[in-house]
């Protein structure tokens, strides 16, 4: 009867480690095709126009480049960007005006 109890809590260790692996398998590939998921969809919408779905340009504005759609004019920026035309400009500027709305 020992015997019998070692086989089946090896079996069982066997099972364990084997679903462990498979598990550790469908983690990694779920990983791997998220990856490329994104990577593929930031290949389709890079520097696409968010409104009109046309191609944007780099300008430069005060030294800061920004993106620019000249097919529907809609002008955009970057994470910091308006930032730093408010701090070459200052506060009492345009943009400054206009981002102390949404302080």
């Amino acid at each position: 009867m020992c015997a019998y109890n070692r086989s089946d809590k090896e079996q069982e260790y066997f099972a364990k480690q084997e679903a462990e692996k498979l598990k550790a398998a469908a983690d990694k590939h779920a990983r791997e095709t998220a990856e490329a998921e994104k990577k593929r969809l930031q290949e389709l919408h890079y520097m696409k126009c968010p409104k009109c779905g046309m191609d944007m340009q780099e300008i430069e504005f005060r030294r800061v480049k920004i993106d620019k759609c000249f097919s529907c004019g809609g002008v955009y920026f970057d994470d910091g960007e308006l930032e730093q035309i408010i701090a070459e400009e200052g506060e009492d500027s345009f943009f400054g005006r206009i981002t102390s709305i949404f302080k």
